[in-house]
């Protein structure tokens, strides 16, 4: 890409999208074109085919999805299936037949089988079972990286894709309900801190090994990968370090500053016992992340006092 080359950021209010327009700014990409939900709404083909007949984007950041956690994607599979098979279909079909030179599609660890060998390599993709609990978001996240796969063989065309693991950082979700693990800690401590309650209750037993990458840090990969990389395969993204649910509250509950007791609801799912990714490829290719998880943390705790709390007063 060059300064003034013509990009598209799909999703751009969201937490991965904003932070891809932060990390294009910093390089000095300066023609970056933005529509919110209300102005192009992804999942109508006609929008979308209309938009990308009209503007003709050079280089298309694929970051728009339908996201949630555990509790969200048990109780709507159907509308994370849905929703997200259609936003990545039109968004990417529409690229290819307005000769979009190059896409990013931004996927999920989730898309590896839930008992994969750790940590994982993008080869073990499709090679037994899915974790139940975000199954459908899985498939449509498999769809949208094979539908690049596939325009790149039949095609030419050159479309990546990167999957990264679980994410966290300035403008998350922190719905009470429909969050992922980490905001959804954020709050449900910073309002026990408020509050004064003596404890607080977390889903499952705190066993579960997560890792986390802080979203500037995935932003830096994917404008890295735009410029750096081509090829059929994925590219994993992460830190290739993992703590268990239970340190991650610890640490959270610290970074809040709450003193209270954390008690367990064993009655509530796990999820993946673990979900490390490999990350070789990305660091053979030159790229490593920069952000330490409690300096992260302190950052996004900053973020959401910031930007969250003060806008629901």
């Amino acid at each position: 890409m060059t300064p003034d080359s013509k990009i598209f950021v799909a999703g751009h209010r969201g937490m991965v999208g904003s932070a891809i327009v932060r990390e294009l700014h910093r390089q000095g990409y300066t023609n970056i074109i933005m529509r919110t939900h209300a102005e192009l709404d992804l999942t109508r083909q006609n929008e979308v085919e209309a938009f990308f007949s009209y503007e003709k984007p050079e280089y298309v950041f694929l970051a728009a999805a339908k996201v949630g956690g555990i509790a969200a994607n048990s109780a709507a599979p159907a509308d994370f299936m849905y929703q997200n098979m259609m936003l990545e279909m039109n968004v990417i079909n529409a690229a290819w037949h307005n000769g979009c030179r190059k896409l990013l599609f931004l996927g999920s660890s989730c898309i590896y089988p839930r008992l994969a060998p750790q940590p994982m390599t993008e080869s073990c993709l499709l090679t037994s079972a899915l974790e139940p609990t975000n199954e459908a978001y899985a498939l449509a996240k498999i769809s949208g990286l094979k539908y690049c796969e596939y325009l790149n063989r039949q095609y030419g065309t050159d479309f990546i894709s990167v999957m990264p693991t679980n994410l966290y950082g300035p403008n998350d979700n922190y719905h009470p309900e429909n969050s992922h693990v980490l905001p959804a800690l954020i709050r449900r401590f910073h309002e026990a801190k408020q509050s004064g309650a003596d404890s607080v209750t977390c889903w499952g037993d705190g066993s579960p090994l997560r890792e986390f990458l802080y979203v500037d840090d995935l932003a830096n990969l994917c404008v890295f990968l735009m410029n750096h990389y081509s090829g059929n395969e994925t590219v994993n993204a992460g830190t290739g370090k993992e703590l268990t649910i239970k340190a991650l509250t610890e640490l959270v509950a610290d970074t809040v500053g709450y003193h209270g007791r954390i008690e367990w609801d064993t009655t509530r799912p796990n999820g993946t016992p673990r979900k490390l990714l490999d990350v070789s490829k990305a660091k053979a290719l030159g790229w490593t992340y920069k952000t330490e998880l409690p300096d992260g943390l302190r950052l996004t705790y900053d973020d959401f006092i910031q930007n969250i709390i003060r806008t629901e007063r």
